[in-house]
């Protein structure tokens, strides 16, 4: 049995790709709840390489598909509001290059845009080992293992 809080979460799905292996449902579900330190209610959409480019390109000025995108809308009654963008391909791509699986790679992005809508991010050196710290934790307790480590 669980022993940590499970926070409130309202969370929908929108699947706007239609690159083999994406995760379940469930499986995004069951990976927010386990990065999740406060109520939230939020979007994971998992888009295209033509979306995901697009997005970069207007919200990054990066005219490149990246694998994932977190919009942080802030706190409205005590829930966090925002999304997660997913560029299906970016993450199959990236997963058969570090020879992960690719369930494990989904899951560690979606922990990474979860701790970034919740205030972390890794433009300093200190904040990113804690935050990479923090992606290995969660990750553990998910059976997956450290992401920064070369799979075998």
């Amino acid at each position: 049995m669980d022993s940590e809080p499970k926070h409130a979460l309202n969370l929908s799905i929108q699947l706007a790709s239609r690159t083999s292996g994406l995760p379940t449902r469930q499986q995004l579900r069951r990976w927010t709840q386990a990065a999740l330190m406060t109520s939230a209610r939020l979007t994971i959409r998992l888009v295209d390489s033509r979306e995901g480019r697009r997005m970069n390109r207007e919200f990054r000025h990066k005219d490149t598909p990246t694998n994932v995108l977190t919009f942080v809308y802030g706190l409205l009654d005590n829930t966090l509001e925002g999304d997660i963008v997913l560029c299906a391909p970016v993450v199959k791509r990236e997963a058969q290059h570090q020879k992960k699986p690719l369930a494990h790679h989904y899951a560690h992005l979606v922990v990474h845009g979860l701790l970034h809508l919740q205030g972390y991010d890794h433009l300093k050196r200190h904040d990113a080992q804690h935050m990479e710290a923090m992606e290995i934790q969660i990750l553990e307790r998910l059976r997956i293992p450290n992401p920064y480590l070369p799979f075998h």
